[in-house]
Formats: C-alpha cells, structure tokens, sequence
C-alpha cells in the first residue's frame, strides 16, 4: 500500500506531511500532559496524539527516507550511503530509547516539547534541502543538487566514465 501512496503522491510531499503531522502529534501530547491534572479527559486528547503521531509516522519518516536515500545516490556509492543511512537511524533509536526515560523525569509533560522543536528543524530542513525524487532519473536529482539544468541529452555515468578514459 504505501509503495502505491508513494508513487502517486510523491515522496517529498509525503515526508512533508508526515513530520507537519508529527509535529501537530507532539504539540498535541505535550498540551494534553500538560493539562492532565486539570482536566481528566485530556489523557484522551494524549491518546489519540500518540495513535497519529505512529500514523503519520509510518506515512512519511519511516518508509520515505528509504526511497530518497536509494534514489540520491548512484549504483556505486548506494550501498555505503544505505548502510550510513541505517547506522544513523539505528543509533538514533538506541539513544533516544536509553535516554528517554532520563529526559521525561527532567522534563515531565514538556518531554515532546524537544522532540517538536526536532521536527520543525527536520521539516525546515526537508523544506529547503530535500527535492522530490518521484519520477526523475539520478543524473535529474544530481542537477538539482548542482543547481544546474540538465543538458538536452542527460549523460550517463558510463558515459562519462567513457569520456574521461578517452581524455
């Protein structure tokens, strides 16, 4: 299913939409635990933030940095630059679940206050950095990232292998 959202919707517009929506889960939790003690019914307000925060979630940062990351890079480089990719992302996960605990008993209800500043800086960063891969060949997402545009006839990376052995 998500292969299909996807390929119709586009990668980028999917990333962006699951931080936002992350991003409106944390405030929602940290506004509902926040007010617990007021208002017995924001536990529901909390619930329901972290049943879409996992939603969103899985609709955009969780798949989507695996396609980008196979689509960034050339034959090549991909392996190195996915198993970057997965170091990153497993040390990530092992340090925010040894230190949570810790961070939430310094910070009480404001705990999702970081990880909301987090997300904003992760979707600033989407924003103005990450381009939409949905569609375009990689010699595409390299003249993005060179800012130039493609000549008409794109050349390949044997092509420009071949080039550079007759010179």
């Amino acid at each position: 299913l998500q292969v299909f959202l996807v390929e119709k919707a586009g990668r980028r517009s999917l990333f962006l939409a699951g931080l936002m929506g992350m991003l409106i889960s944390a405030v929602a939790m940290t506004v509902g635990l926040a007010l617990l003690s007021q208002f017995a019914w924001m536990s529901y307000v909390s619930m329901v933030a972290i049943f879409l925060f996992v939603i969103f979630f899985e609709v955009g940062p969780g798949p989507i940095p695996w396609f980008i990351v196979a689509e960034l890079f050339s034959q090549g480089p991909r392996p190195a630059a996915i198993a970057i990719a997965s170091f990153c992302n497993w040390a990530c996960n092992f340090i925010v679940g040894m230190c949570f605990q810790y961070i939430a008993d310094l910070c009480g209800p404001y705990v999702f206050v970081i990880f909301a500043a987090l997300l904003l800086v992760f979707f600033l960063f989407a924003c103005f950095k990450v381009p939409e891969t949905k569609g375009k060949s990689f010699e595409e997402i390299a003249a993005v990232f060179r800012r130039k545009k493609l000549p008409a006839k794109a050349m390949t990376e044997l092509e420009d292998l071949r080039g550079s052995e007759e010179a």
